[in-house]
């Protein structure tokens, strides 16, 4: 199972010292962040994709490559990559650029995103979210997998005898994620193609997420992909946590009264009773997490929101001291003895490429304008 961090990249002001950090702040705490988790021993570090204030992760590769090469063990992935603005051939592009560079150390997630002007910035029709999904992702899928690629669809020009460079590393694209919050469509298109469901598991009730897993499960098995406790699903979760737990809540009750998310709204002791919000001691957030798999059965990945809401990059890091140090060691032992053996662990580069028979070199090589024809050896 891996465990690891996403952020959404908020510029938040700290309610308790009234500072904003500037974006070039931000932008470096993320970077620390992920260098910070991979010290401690985590698994993951995913960041959002936004393209509006008060967020700075416009570009997740650039961000994404910069860690890979500050980083050894680290698995770099999105928390959502905008299948709906973004033009597929360039994801499939800078992804698998991303996928060389880092030594196939790289996944991501399909979503939607929150923010419905990005639609008309990118020249979309926000009416048009779910089949813009659908119909992108359906040509992303095609053009990691197929050397020449013909394609005629509703939502971009057609593509004829397009080959998309650079070819996976080793044949084999990176582990698609798709994210989603409250779209059962998304949690049927995980399904078709065998690839990973990840319910956010923020802001809804757990029987909300209970409903959307066991659909795509359902849904997975119909498929024939393997049963419905094969399939690999992912959490996310927020937390935070002191070593007494009424310091935690204490200390993070300002920043969650003034929240941008959920500020203002239902106290903190009703958001954490009814949603996966844990703010306790580290001994109550692994309850907390342990109890999760009572409702959505074995699964893959637990990735953690702690950089929200303004709090300081030093609180965030000493989080993530916690977690780390005193929280993952023991869901990991926790997880494994509970997990049959016929459930998958999570997926890895050097997993999928075992499951296709080996590496193989996918390089392309053009056709000689002349003779037509290829290098000797080559393929096309």
């Amino acid at each position: 199972m891996q465990f690891g961090v996403f952020t959404v990249g908020d510029v938040t002001v700290d309610p308790t010292t009234g500072r904003e950090p500037t974006e070039h702040e931000r932008i470096k705490a993320m970077v620390a962040i992920a260098l910070k988790a991979e010290e401690v021993g985590l698994d993951v570090f995913a960041t959002g994709e936004h393209h509006n204030p008060p967020f700075v992760p416009s570009s997740p590769t650039t961000m994404l490559g910069y860690i890979a090469a500050r980083t050894e063990r680290l698995l770099l992935s999105t928390a959502t990559t905008l299948i709906t603005t973004n033009d597929p051939v360039k994801i499939a592009e800078d992804y698998a650029m991303l996928q060389h560079l880092s030594g196939g150390r790289v996944d991501l997630m399909m979503g939607r995103g929150n923010t419905g002007p990005v639609y008309p910035w990118f020249g979309k029709d926000i009416r048009a979210g779910i089949p813009l999904a659908i119909e992108n992702y359906d040509l992303l899928h095609r053009l990691w997998r197929e050397d020449v690629v013909d394609w005629k669809g509703k939502y971009r020009t057609p593509l004829q005898s397009f080959t998309s460079t650079p070819r996976p590393l080793d044949g084999v694209p990176p582990f698609v994620w798709h994210g989603s919050i409250r779209s059962p469509e998304i949690a049927e298109q995980a399904a078709y193609y065998g690839d990973g469901f990840f319910a956010n598991h923020i802001f809804w009730p757990k029987e909300h997420t209970q409903r959307m897993i066991a659909l795509y499960r359902q849904r997975y098995a119909h498929y024939g992909h393997g049963s419905a406790d094969q399939a690999i699903v992912g959490l996310g979760g927020q937390v935070f946590m002191r070593r007494n737990s009424q310091d935690a809540v204490r200390e993070f009750r300002p920043y969650f009264d003034n929240a941008p998310v959920y500020g203002h709204g239902p106290s903190l002791e009703e958001f954490t009773r009814e949603t996966p919000l844990t703010v306790g001691s580290p001994q109550q957030v692994i309850d907390r997490t342990l109890g999760f798999r009572e409702y959505v059965g074995d699964y893959q990945r637990q990735l953690f929101l702690m950089d929200h809401a303004g709090l300081p990059l030093k609180t965030v890091l000493e989080q993530l001291d916690l977690l780390g140090e005193e929280v993952v060691p023991v869901l990991r032992k926790e997880f494994a003895a509970l997990r049959p053996a016929h459930v998958p662990e999570a997926p890895t580069h050097a997993a999928l490429v075992a499951a296709a028979g080996g590496a193989k070199d996918s390089t392309v090589h053009a056709v000689d304008d002349v003779t037509g024809k290829a290098p000797e050896g080559a393929t096309r």
